[in-house]
């Protein structure tokens, strides 16, 4: 490859790493110039030999599509922080997670906030990060 496309493919890029997926944002140019956003998610599988593989998504994201794209996304994150809060709440991020079917769980939305009163400290849940 000429150091002229080497160039062109390393404008400015930042790397998000989250749990077995990393994000990679890329600033690409065209050829005639001008810039582009590539958006890559990269998810590591692991072969039941042990051997591993990366399975990757790209979204190509043009300039004239960026304050609607930025609008979209802005409108869905904030949907879901109005519907849901910011907690995160799954059985792999918190130990003491209920799936709706499971009739144990608190009954009442005052119940299941009851142990997001306790300080962060003491509802920490241990992760293990072999799969990453």
């Amino acid at each position: 490859m000429s150091d002229k496309y080497m160039e062109q493919e390393e404008i400015f890029s930042k790397v998000m790493r989250a749990g077995r997926r990393t994000y990679f944002f890329d600033v690409r140019a065209t050829k005639a110039g001008d810039y582009y956003l590539t958006i890559t998610e990269s998810k590591k599988f692991t072969n039941d030999d042990g051997s591993f593989h990366y399975k990757k998504h790209k979204i190509y994201l043009y300039k004239e599509d960026f304050i609607e794209f930025k609008d979209n996304l802005g409108e869905m994150i904030q949907y879901v922080i109005d519907e849901k809060g910011e907690e995160v709440i799954s059985e792999r991020h918190q130990s003491d997670y209920k799936k709706p079917e499971d009739k144990e769980g608190p009954q009442s939305a005052s119940e299941a906030g009851a142990t997001l009163d306790q300080p962060a400290e003491s509802r920490f849940t241990d992760i293990d990060f072999d799969d990453i």
